[in-house]
């Protein structure tokens, strides 16, 4: 059975689904980025403004100390720490030689550089701390003078902001953004379908009009819709077919009257050539008579009024075949008697050899069976050696009949011509190059089949006719 995508079809469908698929990756993965991206950034922006927020409204007496002001307390860092701290988040703060951590984080989960850069400046970084994700927003801490000039204290805050709810707020937007992937899937995959099959609705008419046409119907014909590609190849095709149509009407008309001219001429030999055979016999015995020169001329012709006539039956037998007049008279024979009967009315039985079993009978037309037999093996003493062997057998599968002579052989080169009409192997022999010819129409006929192989040496014909 042949794989679905090796055809049109399939490929369009395919190509279709690839192009969907790809498409659907590449807009879920642009749109998955891009909210990832806003919430993440949402989430910093809230976050960092929160911070500056509560160190704006601190009231700590951090830093340069005014009159009457006492150095921060724990308990006062301890409350800044904690009006920082987010839900579920954690705040490390590092006020001169001090720590100030809640224990669940320090100073070790800060990266470097955003320990440096927090001395001076606001800054934040995304950060995966033990298998989660981390916004870590680090900043100094100002001191609003009475002045207003913003001194720096000597505090830095290190806040961690879980992002956890984002996370899965993302993970969450995933089975939607895969939903509408294979919704949009399934949709170009129908849309694929309905596409594939209007297109190639077309393809498989011209098809079906293609084999319509091969088979013979030669009026074969399609109608044109529409002025695309498809519609021109179809009137390309409609013009092919007329053409076609026109071309064999014309071929066929020279081949009948060939078949007729050659059956003609064949039938108009045959009544002067019955005349030069009646007088045959009278000329064969003059001859006998006759001086060596005139002799020899008589032989001459009466050898070629033999082949002439020979040539005369051959040409009608194969206009028979042409016109499609040949018919089967099937009757019951027995194999050894037909064959010992061909050679004999022949005179090549003390040439041949017959290996066939007395008790074989098989039902076939005893005048084509005739023929079929003395065809290869007149073929075979006339371009062959002795011996020449008949061999006959009965098989499951019909009658075989083996004709052999051990002679130099067919040049491989001639193999495949020698049931060709007026083909003669090499540059031996003086037939008319039709007896294998109709001898392989008889078998077919007969509904089988004559092959032909080299031997060592000689060459091997064998008649298979199934049974009746």
């Amino acid at each position: 059975m042949r794989r679905i995508y090796t055809g049109l079809r399939g490929r369009l469908v395919l190509t279709f689904t690839l192009i969907a698929v790809a498409a659907s990756a590449l807009v879920a993965g642009i749109g998955y980025e891009l909210v990832k991206r806003r919430v993440i950034e949402r989430a910093e922006q809230v976050a960092v403004a929160d911070v500056r927020d509560t160190l704006t409204g601190s009231r700590l007496p951090i830093g340069a100390l005014w009159p009457g002001d006492s150095p921060p307390t724990d308990l006062e860092i301890t409350a800044l720490q904690k009006s920082l701290r987010v839900h579920n988040g954690a705040v490390v703060v590092r006020y001169e030689e001090y720590l100030y951590s809640d224990g669940e984080f320090g100073m070790n989960d800060v990266p470097a550089d955003l320990r440096a850069h927090a001395a001076d400046r606001t800054v934040s970084r995304r950060e995966e701390i033990r298998g989660e994700l981390w916004l870590v927003i680090g900043t100094p801490v100002w001191r609003i003078e009475p002045i207003h000039i913003a001194r720096p204290t000597g505090m830095s805050v290190f806040v961690f902001v879980p992002l956890a709810e984002e996370e899965r707020l993302l993970t969450g937007l995933r089975r939607p953004l895969a939903i509408a992937g294979a919704v949009m899937l399934v949709v170009a995959l129908a849309v694929a379908l309905l596409s594939a099959q209007r297109v190639l609705l077309p393809v498989r008419r011209l098809g079906s009009a293609a084999r319509a046409l091969g088979a013979g119907h030669l009026d074969t014909r399609l109608p044109v819709h529409g002025q695309d590609e498809l519609a021109e190849l179809t009137a390309t095709f409609n013009d092919t077919a007329a053409a076609l149509e026109r071309s064999v009407s014309e071929l066929r008309s020279l081949e009948a009257m060939s078949r007729r001219f050659v059956a003609d001429v064949s039938h108009e030999l045959r009544t002067p050539l019955t005349a030069m055979t009646a007088v045959t016999d009278m000329l064969s015995e003059e001859a006998e008579r006759l001086p060596g020169e005139p002799a020899a001329a008589v032989r001459l012709v009466l050898r070629e009024i033999e082949r002439l006539r020979t040539l005369v039956e051959q040409l009608i037998e194969a206009s028979r075949f042409d016109a499609g007049t040949a018919r089967l008279n099937l009757d019951t024979v027995n194999v050894a008697d037909a064959i010992c009967d061909c050679l004999e009315m022949r005179g090549w039985s003390d040439r041949v050899r017959v290996n066939v079993s007395q008790g074989l009978a098989f039902s076939v037309d005893p005048r084509r069976f005739d023929v079929i037999v003395a065809n290869l093996v007149g073929n075979a003493l006339r371009h062959g050696e002795p011996p020449v062997v008949v061999a006959a057998r009965s098989t499951p599968h019909g009658l075989e009949v083996k004709v052999r002579d051990h002679g130099p052989g067919i040049p491989p080169a001639d193999l495949p011509h020698v049931f060709n009409r007026f083909y003669k192997a090499g540059t031996r022999g003086d037939g008319s190059g039709l007896g294998l010819s109709i001898a392989r129409s008889n078998a077919q006929l007969h509904g089988g089949t004559i092959s032909v192989r080299p031997q060592e040496p000689g060459t091997l014909f064998t008649v298979w006719l199934p049974p009746a």
